[in-house]
């Protein structure tokens, strides 16, 4: 067993145009006054990382990492969540998520998905300078329009979809294989891979790829009335990151699951600020610390109740409460019998 790594917090819903939260070096030292021993960082702003330099250049790696750790806090992954969901775009989304692309591949998916693939790469290579062997993304999606069945699918829909996305996908994680980096996509509502069963579709569709790995996040399981402790039984041996994030879900007589089409606020499912909503967390903190996982409990702050602040504070004590120092000996140690294995045969009453 070993101890978790943390408590981290993951900069993306915090991020903006004042100071501290407008460069990585403020928002260093905001989340280190706050308690926080690391920062997840998205690539997808300047100020924080130009991740095309950090890609060719590890004399900027080592500088921006000297930066970050002079103010008290390490960078324990980079993000893609953003460029990886324009990997594969179903066009009914082509719009909304026009904005997650640099101005110029705007308006054209094959460029923009072009433009999605290097970046992505891009963060392989400089997470592989930065010292960092796991990554953040999404999956994207194409077949999320077709998740409830009706009108019925046509047969071979789904494993064309699934087909289709590892072909985008395979290039990608094989060149994260070579910089030695697990490509960790959150399961997440809006993604191809949005459970356990997606998950194992695609990962079956890439041939098992040890760089195809998850990002857990107990809150997207929780919202979709999943077995969120059973999930780590199940994918252990693939849950290389850890997002700490509440959630609850309230289901009544009027909506489920679905939500009905409201806000945030109204929904049955909603998140929660670390300890406001219903999931388990001393029970995953258990199952992952008795898995040896290795990696880092990382805030995602999302509540529509709560200030972002108050929650980050929060945040920060309540992983920490969380995180289970783990024991090196066995409790029962003290009453050893010391038999040796020459022994054994002789305490079954058996003949020698």
């Amino acid at each position: 067993m070993r101890t978790l790594k943390g408590p981290g917090i993951f900069l993306a819903q915090f991020m903006g145009d004042q100071s501290p939260f407008d460069s990585i070096e403020g928002m260093a030292r905001w989340a280190a006054e706050l308690g926080f021993v690391g920062i997840q960082v998205p690539i997808g702003n300047p100020n924080f990382i130009d991740v095309a330099t950090a890609a060719e250049s590890q004399t900027y790696c080592d500088e921006l990492k000297g930066r970050v750790e002079a103010c008290g806090v390490e960078i324990t992954e980079l993000s893609t969540h953003l460029e990886g969901q324009l990997v594969a775009v179903h066009p009914a989304y082509d719009t909304l998520f026009d904005n997650f692309a640099h101005p110029s591949v705007r308006g054209n998916p094959p460029a923009r998905q072009q433009w999605a693939v290097e970046q992505v790469m891009l963060a392989g290579r400089a997470s592989r300078r930065l010292g960092l062997t796991e990554h953040a993304t999404f999956s994207g999606a194409l077949l999320w329009p077709y998740l409830y069945p009706w009108p019925q699918r046509p047969k071979g829909l789904v494993a064309e979809g699934f087909s289709e996305l590892a072909r985008r996908w395979r290039p990608i994680l094989d060149a994260f294989d070579e910089e030695g980096v697990n490509v960790c996509y959150e399961i997440h509502p809006g993604e191809d891979l949005h459970d356990g069963i997606s998950f194992e579709r695609f990962l079956e569709a890439v041939g098992a790829h040890p760089r195809a790995n998850i990002l857990y996040d107990p809150s997207h399981f929780a919202l979709q009335a999943m077995d969120y402790l059973s999930f780590i039984d199940h994918y252990h041996s693939r849950i290389r990151m850890f997002h700490v994030k509440d959630a609850e879900l309230n289901p009544d007589g009027r909506s489920g699951v679905y939500g009905g089409y409201q806000d945030w606020l109204q929904r049955p499912g909603r998140f929660r600020s670390l300890g406001d909503g219903q999931i388990d967390f001393r029970g995953i903190f258990s199952k992952l610390a008795a898995y040896d996982f290795e990696g880092w409990a990382v805030l995602e702050w999302e509540c529509c109740l709560k200030d972002q602040e108050v929650g980050a504070r929060e945040g920060a004590s309540f992983i920490r409460e969380h995180i289970i120092p783990v024991t090196g000996k066995a409790f029962d140690d003290f009453a050893s019998a010391g038999a040796s294995a020459e022994s054994y045969r002789d305490l079954l009453g058996l003949d020698p």
